[in-house]
């Protein structure tokens, strides 16, 4: 990876007040914008939705934060949904706080998200999801009530928006992807991932992993990646020990692997080696050393699919497999901003026939993909000779 000091410079910005009959007037305040870009503004079309994106990330992330240190000591801040899946406070904290941010400056931008405020309501979180709200968001705390954060949780809703099967531009979120490694501890990653469609095509994307490995000599913690179309995938410390976003964006790219036995593989923790095409093929080790020619690396796996392109985007891994189940289904949320950083960093995302992934399928929603097979992410150079695998495997599956 290549490291560019861009130079940039905090600085205090203005914010007019934006009427939406949904959420609260907001007063005209000055605030720090942490939000520099590691490239010029004229580069970026979107250059805007991608600041304000960064910045609401940013807060999504130092809440998520915040919560995990008190997750454990108040057990009702977990509740399950009705497929067994754990959700916790800072998922609906998270996706109302980027719902607030994002409505302030683009309220006629569609939100397409994970969660709505049913559970909310039903779990009795009302008070301990908006208390976290209102600790991070740059509206002030006095125009903030219960109503506005539920209201802002459900724009992202099941029921929300309805697309009518034409080209659109809307944001697509995943509060937190992998909250099972929320809940796990400190190694289990996790992503808050944001990305922008227009017209079926994403332009933009923002993921932050707050527990990604830091350095340890100056106590960071965690990553912020961003991409813009034409621009690159980028990324930066989340926070030091001051809490803040620190030092110069690196750029990203794929790792340069371009034999299939030599390439680091990741899978879903819920499928096995065995389940996937290439197993007969190679065996599957996590241990790296004294790899036999028919045998590949395995990572470890982590929770939710956006830590796996976050990882083949930085170049840790070579390539990322997902079997798409007959009886199941793919979120958008779980790929829209990790394919524009895979993308944007040198890489490809395909289904198992080649095809990209299309995001329109799911017509009037947006928030199901339909990969032939199922999805998948590599570093572009083993992308064709995979294909070709799966292809020739194909009979046996």
């Amino acid at each position: 990876m290549h490291i560019l000091d861009t130079g940039a410079r905090f600085s205090a910005v203005k914010f007019s007040p934006v009427f939406n009959p949904s959420f609260p007037p907001i007063r005209r305040r000055y605030f720090i914008v942490r939000a520099n870009l590691p490239f010029p503004k004229h580069q970026a079309k979107y250059h805007k939705e991608l600041e304000t994106a960064i910045d609401a990330v940013d807060r999504a992330c130092r809440l998520c934060v915040d919560i995990k240190r008190s997750l454990f000591s108040s057990k009702e801040k977990i509740v399950e949904k009705n497929d067994q899946t754990p959700v916790t406070i800072a998922d609906f904290g998270v996706q109302a706080l980027i719902s607030l941010e994002l409505s302030k400056l683009f309220p006629s931008i569609p939100l397409v998200a994970e969660e709505d405020s049913h559970f909310v309501r039903a779990n009795n979180l009302v008070s301990s999801v908006v208390s976290e709200v209102k600790s991070k968001a740059s509206i002030e705390e006095n125009q903030l009530s219960d109503s506005h954060v539920l209201e802002a949780i459900d724009r992202g809703g099941k029921d929300a928006y309805t697309f009518c099967n034409k080209p659109a531009t809307y944001w697509v979120l995943d509060p937190i992807d992998g909250t099972r490694g929320f809940l796990k501890g400190d190694e289990a990653l996790y992503v808050v991932g944001l990305a922008l469609v227009v017209d079926n095509e994403i332009v933009l994307g923002v993921m932050g992993c707050p527990n990604w490995p830091g350095d340890i000599s100056d106590g960071s913690t965690g990553t912020l990646m961003l991409s813009h179309i034409g621009c690159g995938t980028w990324a930066k410390r989340l926070q030091n020990v001051s809490g803040k976003v620190s030092g110069a964006w690196t750029r990203c790219f794929v790792d340069p692997c371009t034999l299939v036995n030599k390439a680091r593989f990741c899978i879903p923790e819920s499928q096995t080696w065995e389940s996937l095409p290439l197993s007969g093929l190679f065996g599957a080790r996590i241990d790296s050393d004294d790899l036999q020619h028919k045998e590949i690396v395995l990572l470890p796996t982590c929770c939710g699919s956006l830590c796996k392109y976050l990882m083949v985007a930085s170049g840790r891994a070579s390539v990322f497999f997902l079997r798409a189940k007959i009886q199941g289904t793919i979120k958008s949320w779980d790929h829209a901003v990790g394919i524009i950083c895979v993308h944007e960093a040198g890489g490809k995302v395909t289904d198992w026939e080649g095809d990209e992934i299309n995001l329109e399928e799911d017509q009037s929603e947006r928030r199901l993909i339909f990969p032939a097979g199922g999805v998948i992410v590599s570093n572009g150079s083993l992308h064709n000779q995979i294909l070709e695998m799966i292809s020739s495997a194909s009979p046996t599956l």
